[in-house]
């Protein structure tokens, strides 16, 4: 049976804070990335600029890893709109997932107070991804600029007999063992590719979620964008997650 409209609430701060710091850290992040990646075309040359780069994405790496590990407590001890429960899928979700496609395919979708079936699959894969971009951006940090955590032990592991580790700088030789530095490049360079090609495929999934948040606002009656501002979504149908 029809309802009223009815204020629901919904997401806590703390899933509201991580979404919007997430945002600006996801959307600067690509950003820069795009101008170290195309910076010769940029007209931006010299190792200077290529370490102020690498120094400025690392930098709002540490900002977008800390937010994550932030939200990752509160998937423990936070409330429920923030625990894993909240996003993981569990007991009866192929049929819940069944049942909501069909609700769309009429044209009438089911209405949650949390995220839809779908809605829990795509965050369970941003996370996956956001986790796999965190070890191998802080793992790259620590190759190419030496910076923490990895950073130390790896001047430690390059450095020459004698050579005091701290002295060593970012992409010059002096005082680097050049035999466990193409060790270290044999790892080096795919997990930097696996960091590229997971950024690349996060882009391609906030696309999608970009089209479905605005699909849904349109379409489905969902007020998905005012609800992560407010805390609060206003629905027309008794949702199924009450």
């Amino acid at each position: 049976m029809s309802l009223a409209y009815k204020n629901y609430q919904t997401w806590s701060p703390s899933v509201r804070w991580f979404h919007w710091v997430n945002v600006l850290c996801i959307f600067s992040l690509i950003f820069v990335g795009f101008i170290m990646l195309y910076k010769k075309e940029l007209g931006i040359s010299g190792l200077d600029a290529k370490i102020g780069l690498k120094e400025l994405h690392v930098i709002i790496g540490y900002i977008f890893v800390t937010n994550l590990l932030i939200r990752l407590v509160f998937a423990f001890i936070g409330p429920a709109s923030a625990r894993f429960s909240a996003f993981i899928p569990g007991k009866g979700f192929m049929k819940s997932l069944k049942d909501y496609r069909l609700s769309l395919k009429a044209g009438k979708p089911q209405q949650f107070i949390g995220h839809n079936p779908i809605g829990k699959l795509a965050v369970l894969a941003l996370f996956t991804l956001f986790i796999i971009l965190t070890f191998s951006g802080l793992f790259r940090a620590g190759t190419d600029i030496y910076y923490p955590p990895f950073g130390n032990a790896i001047t430690s592991y390059l450095a020459e007999d004698g050579t005091d580790p701290s002295s060593l700088m970012p992409y010059q030789k002096e005082g680097i063992n050049q035999e466990k530095m193409a060790a270290l490049n044999a790892i080096r360079k795919p997990v930097g590719k696996i960091h590229l090609y997971t950024a690349y495929f996060l882009m391609f999934l906030i696309i999608i979620h970009i089209a479905a948040v605005v699909r849904a606002e349109v379409k489905d009656d969902e007020r998905l964008v005012s609800s992560m501002i407010s805390g609060k979504k206003v629905m027309s149908e008794k949702p199924q997650d009450e």
